[in-house]
């Protein structure tokens, strides 16, 4: 009896290991699987490769942003050309160019403002870098008189690299039909004209030498679903964009390399910010990181942290982006309002007060002669 349950419990055994071995083997066959193991698999895999998809991503802008070595931008010419250079990002992109080596042109509105940005320029950097201004108001000049200032400005120098940093915006934000018909004029002409007829004036030169760096810097709001309170400054930009993409197109072919950058708030004039931070960056800060891009993607956001939270807003649904947008500009445009309320209320006061002044110093001379 016990060799009859040995050989039943050999058997028993024989059969749990046949049972495994096929078992495995069915499993180890796609054909002989079970739909829901053949959709996790399917999932697993879709799920690596999405994995392996970001990872790239990752260490391709760690490498842009911090590890990419920047182009040697005297290799396109000796000179720079940039507009609005007295002020915000221009000036500050101004000094970082002349540390590079490179000549200026250096083109405003305002003749005190560029003689005292030249002055510094050579104070910094000494006789080995040439400074010259050009005095152009885009908001007032007509497109022929632009372009025949600049035209005759950069004549006989090889300028290999054009700044398009000219830019206005409202000195508040405010509903369209609070925009007076000068402001729109003065954002379409300094936007959309200032940048169009500087480009086709130092265009040529490039072709000739067929190379040349043209960096537009546009604005972030061109990436968002709507841009309220303002709007014009936006549709400007959006120009800038699609411009800046399609000469990009048409001259690359000839050696030039053109690019729009796309920077968030800047501690400007212009976005009426004045303490920087790690988002909110100095103009310095945002030039330094922007110069390392000249001359690569035709469109990027060069400093990191605005990187970042661009990626991040671009997560959320784009009507808690409007939300957003729209609550944080009234807040401006209330402030703005009390402001300009307040220097209202000034004027009114100054006035009384001046001629005040002068009714006394008119008696007082009076009484004066008379004794």
């Amino acid at each position: 009896m016990n060799d009859k349950c040995r050989q039943s419990g050999m058997w028993l055994i024989l059969r749990g290991q046949e049972s495994q071995i096929h078992w495995a083997s069915a499993s180890d066959d796609p054909s002989t699987m079970e739909l829901p193991d053949l959709v996790l698999m399917a999932a697993s895999i879709l799920g690596f490769i999405a994995l392996c998809k970001t990872l790239v991503r990752l260490v391709r802008w760690a490498w842009t942003m911090f590890l990419r070595p920047p182009k040697n931008l005297k290799e396109y010419g000796s000179w720079a050309l940039v507009t609005g250079s007295t002020d915000g990002i221009g000036k500050a992109m101004a000094f970082e160019l002349a540390s590079k080596g490179l000549s200026l042109v250096l083109v405003g509105r305002n003749p005190c403002k560029l003689e005292a940005v030249s002055n510094e320029i050579r104070e910094r950097h000494g006789e080995g870098v040439e400074v010259k201004n050009i005095v152009i108001d885009f908001a007032k000049l007509s497109e022929e008189e632009i372009a025949r200032r600049i035209d005759e400005g950069i004549k006989g120098m090889d300028v290999g690299v054009l700044v398009n940093n000219v830019g206005l915006a409202y000195p508040y934000p405010r509903f369209f039909h609070e925009v007076n018909l000068e402001l729109m004029e003065s954002v379409g002409r300094v936007n959309i004209g200032g940048t169009t007829w500087v480009t086709r004036s130092v265009l040529p030169g490039m072709l000739k030498k067929k190379k040349g760096a043209i960096i537009n810097i546009g604005s972030a709001s061109v990436w968002l679903q709507s841009y309220p309170l303002a709007t014009l400054y936006a549709a400007t930009k959006a120009y800038m964009a699609m411009f800046s993409k399609s000469i990009s197109m048409e001259y690359r072919q000839y050696g030039i390399d053109v690019q729009c950058q796309f920077p968030l708030l800047v501690a400007t004039k212009m976005t009426l910010i004045k303490r920087s931070s790690l988002l909110i960056p100095s103009p310095e800060t945002f030039s330094k990181a922007s110069i390392r891009w000249f001359g690569y993607e035709h469109e990027c956001t060069p400093y990191w942290p605005h990187s970042v939270q661009w990626y991040v807003s671009s997560l959320l649904p784009n009507a808690l982006l409007d939300w957003c947008v729209l609550r944080y500009f009234l807040g401006m445009r209330t402030r703005g309002q009390a402001k300009e309320r307040k220097k209202s209320r000034v004027r009114v006061l100054v006035r009384p007060t001046a001629m005040l002044k002068k009714i006394f110093f008119f008696f007082f001379l009076l009484l004066l002669f008379t004794y």
